[in-house]
């Protein structure tokens, strides 16, 4: 593949390069690393200039990632319904990734740019979920790209004398990817999970805290209505005590009146009694 590439690109140059790697967006079972490794190659020979090159490769990269995200943006769910697209992406396939947008959110379109035959469908997704802006998108997927197309494109240009030498440091640069993806991956996956436990024991904490506060409260209300009837019974007897004071008060004022209307009707008899001797 190497040698053919080297080939082609040498005849053709720059355009070569570039349509190769908007095709390679649409999933053309070409990797893309390789063909920018060709392109560096062909610059390590004189061909070409090895920083135009580079811009080559990456409007290229960006170009065919850019077209596979907008397209599904355009067509949506429909973009399944055709037979070539439908190869890219099964349902089996979309219904993975899917999940995998649920657990890893945008760090999947940045690692997306390092997995060959992954690539294409997984910014196909993005574009069909619309939750999604196209500047995000460019911005992980250039972000990306600045790390990769740059790593195998300088590598072609400066090996581009001794092609088994090359390849052999290609697939050790592959493995060494592919180990910090691996890394990377399971430190997402170690936050989410403990993102995920966090939030079970406080969703579990807050539970717990509510049944106490329900209890208090019941505990409360039955601690009110036993000392109702207390307050009532005491209320009662305090009307009690206020009436019987009432009447002994009305009691004892009663024999001082009395004593009153006595001496007032016998001054009336003494006076009766003097107007009579008076007559006689």
């Amino acid at each position: 593949m190497l040698d053919f590439l080297i080939g082609f690109f040498t005849d053709y140059g720059y355009a070569a390069v570039f349509v190769i790697l908007i095709a390679c967006g649409f999933g053309l079972p070409v990797p893309e690393d390789i063909t920018l490794v060709s392109g560096g190659v062909i610059s390590g020979l004189g061909l070409t200039n090895p920083h135009v090159m580079l811009g080559v490769g990456l409007a290229g990269v960006l170009i065919g990632d850019s077209t596979m995200f907008l397209l599904g943006r355009v067509f949506g769910y429909r973009i399944q319904r055709i037979k070539t697209f439908r190869k890219i992406l099964s349902p089996r396939r979309f219904s993975h990734i899917q999940r995998q947008f649920k657990k890893y959110g945008l760090g999947l379109l940045f690692v997306a740019r390092f997995l060959p035959g992954l690539r294409s469908p997984i910014f196909l997704v993005a574009g069909m979920s619309r939750r999604i802006s196209y500047l995000t998108f460019i911005a992980m997927d250039g972000v990306a790209a600045l790390i990769s197309v740059p790593i195998w494109v300088y590598m072609g240009f400066f090996f581009a004398d001794n092609l088994d030498l090359l390849m052999e440091y290609v697939s050790d640069v592959q493995r060494v990817i592919y180990l910090i993806l691996g890394l990377i991956i399971l430190v997402v996956l170690a936050i989410y999970l403990k993102k995920r436990f966090h939030a079970k024991m406080d969703k579990h904490f807050a539970e717990g805290a509510g049944t106490e506060t329900a209890a208090g409260a019941e505990i409360s209300t039955a601690a009110s209505t036993s000392s109702s009837p207390a307050n009532a019974t005491s209320a009662a007897t305090s009307t009690e005590a206020s009436s019987s004071s009432a009447v002994s008060k009305t009691s004892a004022a009663d024999p001082a009146a009395l004593g009153s209307k006595a001496a007032s009707q016998a001054s009336a008899a003494d006076l009766k009694e003097k107007e009579k001797a008076a007559v006689k």
